[in-house]
């Protein structure tokens, strides 16, 4: 009787590590999905970058620091990266397209040209799906790091060696001064 309680709790035991991993496995999937999914929306906006600044440099040509400040940024390539490293590409890329944004708004005949504004709504709807995405990403992020952060599936997440994922957080910034 003592021994079908031990190989009982033991056979209990592996079922719970195997489910915990298979758990595991499954959040850390949704994870690089989610990143996945984030990644082309970025990417996007990575390509559409040269078409704005190109658009900008012909009426603001005396605003060179913040255009070379931005073809800087998005002259890294971009493929290349890493994900923490496309995470900090962003949060500059992201004050620096606001600078660019409200430079624009200092040109009455930049804010009318027909290319400006279809590639100022194509950022805008590319910036959506940038937050939309990055909002899954982190809320699939945070599932997954309760999962390896707590007891007891820690400790198959430490057998294993599954990691903490970063959320995906914007940096702090200030309001861009717009001036008339």
């Amino acid at each position: 009787m003592g021994v079908n309680i031990v190989i009982a709790v033991i056979v209990l035991v592996l079922v719970y590590a195997l489910i915990s991993y298979n758990g595991l496995i499954n959040l850390r999937n949704r994870v690089k999905e989610a990143f996945a999914t984030m990644d082309v929306y970025l990417k996007k906006r990575w390509d559409l970058i040269p078409n704005i600044v190109e658009t900008v440099k012909g009426y603001a040509k005396h605003e060179k620091d913040t255009l070379e400040s931005i073809v800087n940024l998005r002259n890294k390539s971009y493929d290349t990266m890493q994900q923490n490293d496309k995470i900090a590409a962003d949060n500059q890329i992201t004050g620096a397209l606001s600078k660019l944004m409200a430079l624009a708004e200092n040109y009455p005949d930049l804010k009318a040209n027909q290319n400006f504004l279809e590639l100022s709504r194509e950022l805008s709807k590319v910036e959506e799906d940038i937050a939309n995405s990055r909002k899954y990403y982190n809320a699939v992020v945070r599932n997954y790091n309760n999962a390896v952060q707590m007891f007891p599936s820690n400790i198959i997440s430490s057998v294993f060696g599954f990691k903490e994922e970063p959320m995906f957080e914007t940096a702090e910034r200030e309001n861009v001064k717009v001036e008339f």
